[in-house]
């Protein structure tokens, strides 16, 4: 299985990609929290958004942070703990920031270099970034690929401005993605039916495919969560965690049709980051939710969701 965490800006994704460990609930010591690699340590993170449900919409695109909520402009994710107008239902982990040696955007290394997403910390969910040897004979997105050390080693035989994605931990090899082109104001991605998930503190920006959180039409080995700039299909990270109700920090590691929800909308979720909650349909009549006292709720404010996105809903507790 494979195994790396990411971080939206205000959400997190974790490498396995996405694996960073999600808080204990107090309330059962005999659970454990979803990291398949032990890379809890990576980051702490804390759920600030205790806002109206009703009254939110969402916001990152990779740490689906602060996991994914989203804004008023009806990008699916919350970049932090300001009033934003962020989905007040996805948990967003504190994170710290990111540790920016260079700019992936820009890509201002010296020749022969390239400005990569890494972890500094001995983790697997990147939060830094470097400059790292570009290869003599790189691959471009699409072709198999191969990292030096882990996922989130930053060193990889992928062109300028394109990363080695989806690592098998076992193999070290993954495909190559590119990164989003534009600027972070006006990110754009070549291929119309990918977007630009943007995660980690901004560290991760990668083009990746378009998904519909209601029918999980991602490939094998992926899970469609939300992230700033719309639902996108990362890597599952749950490992043997991710069923409803089970702890979760990242929005990767949660079972497929979940989500990482910030821990108030999700029954007897204390003592934990967020807990694992569905998505569901709002226009599908008496949706019974897993969790006790939970209702089918829109996920974007009245007006506010992209098109296609409409009938989106998460099972949360009224606020």
């Amino acid at each position: 299985m494979r195994t790396l965490s990411i971080r939206l800006l205000g959400s997190s994704l974790a490498l396995g990609l996405f694996a960073p460990a999600c808080s204990e609930k107090d309330d059962d010591p005999g659970q454990t929290s979803n990291d398949p690699t032990n890379a809890s340590d990576t980051e702490d993170g804390e759920d600030t958004n205790g806002d109206d449900p009703s009254a939110g919409s969402q916001s990152e695109t990779g740490t689906p942070e602060d996991t994914g909520t989203p804004e008023d402009t009806g990008t699916p994710e919350d970049t932090g703990g300001e009033d934003t107008g962020a989905n007040p239902f996805i948990q967003e982990p504190d994170g710290g920031g990111a540790s920016i040696e260079c700019d992936v955007w820009v890509q201002d290394c010296p020749e022969g270099q390239k400005c990569m997403p890494w972890d500094n910390m001995g983790g697997n969910s990147w939060n830094a970034t470097k400059c790292s040897p570009l290869d003599d004979n790189p691959g471009q997105p699409g072709d198999a690929c191969t990292v030096e050390g882990s996922g989130v080693s930053g060193i990889d035989d992928c062109d300028l401005a394109a990363m080695c994605w989806d690592v098998d931990p076992e193999t070290n090899m993954g495909t190559c993605v590119g990164f989003c082109q534009g600027s972070e104001a006006n990110p754009v991605c070549p291929d119309p039916n990918t977007g630009c998930s943007v995660t980690n503190d901004g560290v991760l920006i990668l083009c990746l495919p378009f998904c519909d959180p209601l029918i999980q039409d991602c490939s094998e080995g992926n899970n469609c969560y939300p992230e700033e700039n719309g639902f996108f299909c990362s890597p599952d990270a749950s490992g043997e965690m991710g069923a409803y109700g089970d702890p979760c920090e990242y929005l990767n590691v949660c079972d497929t049709g979940l989500f990482c929800a910030s821990a108030e909308v999700v029954p007897n979720c204390q003592g934990a980051i967020g807990c694992c909650s569905e998505f569901c349909d709002i226009t599908e009549m008496n949706v019974m939710c897993m969790g006790a006292g939970q209702e089918c709720t829109a996920y974007y404010e009245e007006g506010q969701a992209p098109p296609g996105y409409e009938d989106v809903g998460v099972c949360v507790l009224p606020q």
